[in-house]
């Protein structure tokens, strides 16, 4: 993981001293450098972009602001005075625009929405009543800025009332307010760091992609072996029945966010799967599985083999196991993987699995949700694999089209999406936001970029590429080369370059340049461009004269 410091702008009307440490101080990926300007000069700096706290163009910024100070209407209205309700609306879309000019000064910014301390009762009964109320009011306050901001894709609207119900009656404090202007005790800022951590980690393509579980006990009470499919715990009039079936209804659910699952358990294979298919209460089927290693091997070599058979890296892995052993065995032999501890009580499994921060994103769409449904249908690509004579027959029986498009609005999401979370098929290994991507294609009338979308007779991948170029006179650089692991190996790779070349001919470009960045993950993409038909130069540079035609297999369909 990036062992860098994200530097981030704490910004408020109130001190945050108390908060400083909670961020800078905790080892929990990732390291955060907290910038601090002058207390109580809110507006200012957000107005302000020679402000010092801009200079260098922070990774992140939190933007933390009390009701009373957004809209000088709302500190009236909690006094109990007749307000215009559209006024106060008014003040949060001026509100509004300074976030959204200092926006532009940093990658991500990260507004909490507005709360009140628990102890303002406003008007009691009448507190949620249109017109009058004060929390009627702050709810249409945060709705207008969710609202106001939500075509802008670097920012985000944190969900402070979680972390005021996490810290309970910790959450204020008056003596701190009136000593030090500090309006929330240490829990609760202790909970805004840990979603601030999460979502950097969301934000830089750290989510976590699948969670591998154990069976017995962990999907299901008892042990399937001894007792047979029909006597598991599971649904009925059993409150351990009731909550593994919550449990895997919860599991069920995250597959629907573009989470995978997956099964390493020690069982007999027939024995366990016969469960999963017959028993009549089972949520989660076979076909909810990207895959499984069930036998009585090592867990630890299981999962690596498991991971390695879907192409995703172990920092990637959510292990989850009811024993304790095992889960120390897993977490020593594989640091890279997550191994949260199970609560002791089987009852609390959904509520645990549903408080998870590590499957926060940054941004969804449609191929997400169906990210289950396309390692199916690479379970039977595979499946025809063996049943080939050779890998060539393979791939011209997927009949594999190639469609291309450039970067544009439409795709642009989805392509910041894979720029960001590519770790393994990625030449320079670029971290962009939607904005800055399309500001850098934007920037130079030589740039160029490519999107990709693969399909086969199994079923279509979706976005799984991009391409991009930097042309100086003659010659033209690839600054990315990006492909999902999903369609690694199919020969897209040589589709990708070959559009390269076709668009730079014409232009009279005498050389294509790419040079590999090497991290810790992407030694795919130096394999690839070590077989393929540019011309190693040398210091992990590739190169391609302009003579000749890039080869590329005609069974592939190029749209």
């Amino acid at each position: 993981m990036d062992q860098r410091k994200f530097t981030c702008v704490l910004i408020s009307d109130f001190n945050m001293d108390n908060f400083v440490p909670c961020l800078s101080l905790d080892d929990e990926f990732p390291l955060i450098a907290p910038v601090q300007p002058p207390f109580g000069q809110m507006q200012q700096v957000l107005i302000d972009p020679a402000s010092e706290c801009w200079s260098k163009t922070p990774d992140c910024a939190v933007v933390w602001s009390s009701p009373h100070a957004v809209s000088a209407t709302y500190a009236h209205m909690l006094q109990f005075k007749s307000v215009d309700i559209e006024q106060i609306l008014r003040e949060v879309d001026d509100f509004s625009s300074l976030l959204l000019s200092a926006a532009r000064r940093v990658r991500y910014l990260f507004v909490p929405a507005l709360v009140l301390p628990s102890y303002v009762r406003g008007w009691g009964l009448l507190d949620m009543r249109d017109g009058i109320g004060t929390r009627n009011a702050l709810m249409k306050m945060n709705l207008r800025l969710v609202e106001n901001l939500k075509e802008a894709q670097n920012i985000f609207l944190l969900n402070t009332q979680l972390w005021i119900e996490a810290a309970g009656k910790n959450a204020f404090h008056t003596r701190l307010w009136y000593m030090a202007k500090i309006p929330f005790g240490n829990d609760v800022f202790k909970e805004a760091a840990r979603d601030i951590k999460a979502a950097l980690r969301s934000v830089s393509g750290y989510a976590k992609k699948i969670i591998i579980l154990d069976l017995d006990d962990t999907l299901w009470g008892g042990v399937v072996g001894d007792a047979g499919w029909e006597n598991i715990r599971l649904g009925g009039h059993d409150p351990v029945g009731e909550a593994f079936v919550d449990f895997q209804q919860a599991l069920k659910s995250l597959t629907r966010k573009g989470v995978l699952l997956g099964i390493v358990s020690k069982n007999e294979e027939g024995t366990a799967l016969e469960a999963i298919r017959q028993h009549g209460e089972m949520v989660l089927k076979p076909d909810d599985f990207a895959g499984w290693r069930i036998n009585w091997q090592d867990k630890a070599r299981n999962i690596v083999d498991l991971v390695e058979e879907l192409n995703l890296g172990l920092d990637s892995v959510v292990y989850l196991d009811d024993n304790p052993a095992e889960r120390d065995r897993v977490r020593n032999a594989l640091p890279e993987v997550f191994v949260p501890e199970l609560p002791e009580n089987t009852l609390d499994y959904p509520a645990f699995l549903t408080s998870l921060r590590c499957f926060d994103l940054a941004s969804f769409n449609q191929e997400d949700g169906q990210r289950s449904r396309m390692y199916r249908e690479e379970k039977q690509r595979d499946e025809l694999k063996k049943k080939m004579v050779s890998v060539e027959d393979w791939l011209k029986s997927l009949e594999i089209q190639v469609t291309v498009e450039e970067l544009n609005e439409g795709n642009l999401p989805r392509t910041a999406q894979l720029l960001n979370k590519t770790n393994q098929m990625n030449l320079a290994t670029r971290r962009m936001t939607e904005v800055e991507l399309m500001d850098w294609v934007r920037d130079a009338q030589q740039r160029k970029s490519w999107v990709f979308y693969v399909s086969d007779k199994f079923g279509n991948s979706g976005l799984t590429g991009i391409a991009s170029i930097d042309i100086d006179h003659d010659n033209a650089d690839i600054a990315d080369f990006v492909l999902s692991c999903r369609v690694l190996g199919r020969k897209v790779e040589d589709v990708m370059l070959k559009t390269v070349i076709d668009h730079c001919r014409p232009l009279g470009i005498r050389k294509i340049t790419a040079r590999y960045i090497p991290t810790s993950k992407n030694q795919p993409c130096l394999r690839f461009f070590e077989s393929s038909a540019f011309k190693h130069a040398g210091n992990n540079l590739f190169v391609w004269e302009m003579t000749g035609k890039y080869p590329v297999p005609s069974y592939i369909n190029v749209v």
